[in-house]
């Protein structure tokens, strides 16, 4: 098995069993009467701290190898999900998201192992098969969690998808350990050592200018998409009455749209029009279609605008994350996918918190009217990008490992 294919299957492993338990959370807190603000904050703590991880997560990775990175943050995923499923309490559903954020760096250390494995030519194609994978478990995790959970909130049961949770993080450990070669290779690493690849994210952002407005666009759009993922079951819930087992379907539905988009389309539009045409593009789309959602009057005009949104997002996400990349040399590849996902961190924490304040004071339809408002700058953060990136000498030239493909 090819190692990209590997990687695939272990992302869509991983994200399954985070999408099976994580839209669960706003039921699991009204079970605990707990109020829309603070079951967003629960969702932006788990942001927070994987904001703090990201980028330690992405220069350990530099330093020890993709494997180990990967397989000690799925058994911390699965740590956490025990938490939630058998949480007593709040508090305890608070600890389980701190959990899960601290241990989350299997994200970035999988985008730096498709990189390591790819041609900069090539990049964005494997990016997009990450964020395929990661579109298919968010996909499918919500509809298995809410079959699981059922549609009356009163009798839903938590703990089965917490255990099926656990049991896919643990597979895909055994996949890494049994099935993932190490893409970052200790004579790798003693060069990225010697070439200074532990510089700090900040001094990274510094660097590289071109990559400071590509993660000032991942923030801003990343923004968008928490405050709609984070209010989408007390929206459905306030404008539908939808409960778990419904909520969990329709978001398996929507999610089909940018896993063909990161899956198919990316891999032929991309190399016809470039990343930074295909990220202007997905971001016009993404604020066209949540504007929709935000005013639409019923359920239909709400899905098409929310089938639009997902097709800019399937369209901006890899084309983002191949622009971040194209910023790295072989010696700081992880850094830089770390602060890179830092970037988009940083939005999942600043979107839940302001999701559920707005919701409460404005009503169900303008969380999704602020997501278009704050996702709109990032086409000119992308301008910037495009503008700083011709103006300078690809960080990648002065690196021939950057352009090896060991896969």
């Amino acid at each position: 098995m090819k190692p990209l294919l590997t990687l695939f299957i272990v992302c869509v492993i991983d994200v399954l069993g985070f999408g099976v338990i994580v839209p669960l959370i706003p039921y699991i807190g009204s079970r605990f009467d707990a109020s829309p603000a603070l079951i967003t904050a629960i969702l932006g703590t788990h942001a927070l701290c994987q904001l703090i991880a990201a980028p330690v997560w992405g220069r350990l990775s530099d330093r020890y190898g993709r494997r180990p990175i990967l397989m000690f943050s799925l058994a911390g995923a699965c740590v956490s999900y025990a938490i939630l499923g058998f949480a007593p309490d709040i508090a305890w559903v608070l600890a389980s998201r701190v959990l899960g954020g601290l241990m989350a760096g299997n994200i970035s250390a999988a985008m730096a192992y498709a990189s390591d494995i790819s041609t900069p030519q090539d990049r964005a194609k494997a990016l997009g098969t990450i964020g395929a994978a990661i579109g298919i478990g968010f996909m499918m995790g919500p509809a298995i969690g809410g079959l699981l959970a059922g549609e009356n909130l009163a009798t839903a049961s938590f703990v089965r998808p917490a255990l099926v949770s656990m049991a896919l993080s643990l597979f895909a450990i055994a996949l890494v350990a049994l099935r993932l070669p190490e893409s970052h290779t200790a004579e790798h690493r003693a060069h990225a050592l010697a070439a200074g690849g532990r510089r700090s994210p900040l001094a990274l952002v510094r660097e590289l200018p071109a990559l400071r407005y590509v993660t000032l666009a991942a923030l801003c759009v990343a923004t968008a998409q928490a405050i709609f993922e984070s209010i989408f079951a007390l929206w459905a819930l306030a404008r539908f009455g939808y409960g778990p087992r419904t909520v969990g379907l329709f978001m398996f539905a929507l999610a089909i749209v940018p896993v063909i988009m990161q899956g198919g389309l990316v891999r032929v539009i991309v190399p016809r029009f470039g990343e930074y045409n295909v990220a202007y593009a997905g971001i016009t789309a993404f604020v066209i279609g949540m504007a929709i959602a935000a005013a639409a009057p019923g359920i239909e005009i709400a899905t098409i605008g929310l089938v639009i949104c997902g097709a800019g997002s399937g369209a901006f996400n890899p084309s983002g994350s191949a622009l971040a990349s194209k910023q790295a040399s072989g010696s700081n590849r992880g850094s830089v996918m770390g602060v890179y996902q830092s970037s988009s961190s940083l939005g999942r924490v600043i979107g839940p918190f302001l999701s559920g304040a707005v919701f409460g004071h404005f009503g169900p339809g303008s969380p999704l009217l602020l997501g278009a408002v704050i996702a709109a700058p990032a086409a000119i953060a992308i301008a910037l990008s495009s503008k700083r990136a011709r103006s300078a000498d690809p960080p990648r030239a002065r690196d021939p490992s950057s352009a090896r493909d060991p896969g």
